[in-house]
């Protein structure tokens, strides 16, 4: 089963940006990449003297943060870079929806990356704080993201990213998670394939259950993109200090890449719902099958016990010749099983002859011959 869902850490009377740290949230661990065209340092260290001493020596300081457990690194983060409070209130409090928001000094974006955990599907929240010359990454410490392909870009001294600032940084982290759904989603696409062919052939209800808990991962995807489009957009739309023109043109990029998602999603969510009404009509034609057998069973055995139950009876052939002479016949009770067993065929006959069981005769063509 999938973790357990997150209790909010503030009580809903607690004061505005003021926050309280999880004692169960990983500690954090930093990492830091002070670069610009021609140049870069990285440290991976939680002396958080370093990054301060960095602080508007490169075009770029991106500073990553992976754990929330530690109340004294978020708060001199947000000392030092100037966060708006409520920003960072945000940040602990890793159930947000997917958002954008613009602050003075800053830009905010929060967004869910995808993880997997004990084979089910799961997101932890990624919270970003954009600034002119700075970017703060922020994860919950789950073990393990996507973003190693960008770091190793990132230490190529010809990388585009070296020389852009940090909203292409910004937009290189969004884009980079956005596409991470989509090997999810072709994964399940052939597992739901697979699974309609189980359905057609042996409907179980193992299987149903299985893809009730896809239908319920597909929902947490769900949540996590559809909202993403929604932040996305105004960062296309409206003019901000803090990402440049070039930047909203790669940024249309992710907008579409979140569409392509939230299209494969639907689809998914109509192909699962679809694969249970298949299950439920596959469960009723197997009913159905089963009671025409019982009732063809029964049909034939109907006269055939009539025929038992009437000999069956007590007769007296010496009282009157009305009593059943035919229980003094020689060949009496071979030829009582022959026309049992004439008349069952008759009915099996017939039965095939209407089409009620095997294939039957072929229908007659409709319409006037030729």
């Amino acid at each position: 089963m999938g973790r357990s869902k997150k209790k909010r850490q503030n009580p809903h009377w607690s004061p505005a940006g003021s926050f309280t740290i999880d004692p169960n949230a990983p500690k954090p661990v930093l990492e830091a990449f002070a670069y610009g065209p021609g140049k870069m340092q990285e440290a991976d260290s939680n002396h958080l003297k370093w990054i301060e001493e960095q602080q508007g020596k490169f075009p770029v300081l991106w500073v990553n943060v992976d754990g929330l457990g530690d109340a004294q690194i978020v708060t001199e983060l947000a000392r030092i870079f100037d966060l708006h409070t409520l920003a960072v209130e945000d940040v602990v409090q890793a159930n947000q929806r997917p958002k954008v928001d613009i602050y003075e000094g800053h830009l905010f974006i929060s967004l869910r990356m995808l993880y997997r955990h004990e084979g089910r599907v799961e997101t932890e929240q990624l919270s970003l704080f954009v600034g002119k010359n700075f970017l703060i990454s922020f994860q919950e410490g789950i073990p393990g993201d996507c973003f190693g392909p960008l770091r190793d870009r990132l230490r190529k001294e010809a990388s585009k990213l070296r020389s852009h600032g940090p909203d292409f940084l910004a937009y290189s982290l969004m884009d980079t998670v956005v596409d991470a759904y989509f090997p999810y989603l072709e994964d399940l696409g052939e597992v739901l394939e697979d699974y309609e062919n189980q359905l057609l052939e042996a409907p179980t209800r193992d299987l149903i259950q299985k893809i009730h808990l896809i239908k319920r991962d597909l929902l947490n995807v769900r949540r996590a993109v559809w909202p993403l489009r929604e932040a996305i957009n105004p960062l296309l739309r409206e003019q901000t200090p803090y990402v440049s023109k070039e930047t909203q043109l790669f940024l249309r990029d992710c907008y579409d890449h979140c569409i392509q998602v939230v299209d494969l999603l639907e689809t998914y969510r109509e192909l699962s719902s679809s694969m249970l009404d298949i299950y439920l009509s596959s469960v009723s034609n197997r009913m159905n099958e089963v009671m025409k057998v019982l009732t063809i069973i029964t049909t034939i055995f109907v006269p055939l016990t009539f025929v038992a139950g009437v000999y069956g009876m007590n007769f007296n052939t010496e009282k009157s010749p009305w009593n059943m002479p035919e229980l003094n016949a020689y060949y009496g009770y071979p030829l009582c099983l022959v026309a049992m067993a004439l008349m069952a065929g008759l009915e099996l006959f017939y039965f095939w002859k209407r089409g009620w069981i095997g294939k039957g005769p072929s229908p007659s063509p409709a319409g006037p011959q030729t």
